[in-house]
């Protein structure tokens, strides 16, 4: 599933590429992802208005349109990637991708939401947002706060840091490279950490949310391409792939060894999601 690192990196590609731009018409092919929204709904609001600011809060990206004169309140329209969700222009007269969800009018370029499994959500469903918690690269992600959130815990470590009411936009690959960087076991209670594991980790957390956002902000990646396994998108001119693989040292590596110690890499999980972690350098104790 993409995260934040990969939504960030979708939002600065599209910002500068949609703001400006008027929505002519709108096109709903999957109903589903547009909920609670119906077809005509959608298409009224949006109809007319004109692209703004494109931001993104945890993993959704929030696209700013403002109105005509006759509707001139601005309005938000809320999009998540979900499992399998792209976003991205193209040409008019380019046929759509079988599993396109929705698409927008632009006149000279047409907005693509693809979404293969349906998970996805594009609507105007801001409540959604409600109840998130601190964005993990501002300033308001406080080791103070952060360890009163895990304080309250007896979960794992690992899967409270995929709850969003704690750190907005963690997922499951970035808490296991976090948690092998702070030395860290997965299995350890989140209210058994110390100051120090809180504030250790509060710093990887940080740490690998901003090495990703770097390198998927410096390579040329082909959005409306294949996947290649990079962010979920795809590389362009042939790029090679591993130069981002390579930057994640336990996620997705069982059997290999640690880039640390040369311990197998263990695989298990944790409330259905796949962690990985090294046995000696993050000890159970």
């Amino acid at each position: 599933m993409p995260e934040l690192p990969e939504v960030e990196v979708l939002v600065r590609h599209l910002a500068p590429r949609v703001r400006g731009r008027t929505i002519r018409d709108v096109e709903v092919r999957r109903e589903k992802v547009i909920r609670p929204n119906t077809a005509g709904e959608l298409r009224a609001r949006l109809r007319g208005r004109t692209f703004g600011a494109v931001t993104r809060r945890a993993k959704f990206l929030l696209f700013e349109l403002n109105g005509p004169r006759t509707r001139p309140e601005p309005v938000t329209l809320v999009g998540h990637l979900g499992m399998t969700g792209r976003m991205f222009l193209q040409p008019p007269e380019d046929p759509l991708p079988k599993h396109a969800a929705v698409t927008l009018d632009l006149g000279d370029c047409r907005f693509v939401f693809e979404d293969t499994r349906y998970f996805g959500r594009f609507n105007l469903d801001t409540p959604a947002l409600d109840g998130l918690g601190p964005e993990p690269l501002t300033d308001g992600f406080t080791a103070a706060a952060f360890a009163e959130a895990l304080a309250r815990s007896g979960q794992p470590i690992k899967v409270k840091l995929l709850d969003q009411t704690v750190v907005a936009g963690v997922g499951n690959i970035y808490a296991s490279e976090a948690l092998f960087r702070a030395g860290i076991s997965p299995k350890r209670p989140a209210r058994r950490l110390t100051a120090a594991q809180v504030g250790r980790l509060r710093e990887t957390v940080r740490e690998v949310l901003a090495e990703a956002i770097e390198c998927g902000s410096t390579l040329p990646l082909d959005f409306a391409g294949g996947r290649d396994g990079l962010f979920y998108y795809g590389t362009a001119n042939g790029t090679e792939s591993k130069f981002y693989q390579e930057r994640l040292r336990v996620y997705d590596r069982q059997g290999e060894p640690c880039v640390n110690c040369g311990t197998p890499i263990r695989q298990m999980v944790q409330a259905a999601r796949s962690t990985y972690w090294c046995p000696r350098c993050q000890p159970a104790r």
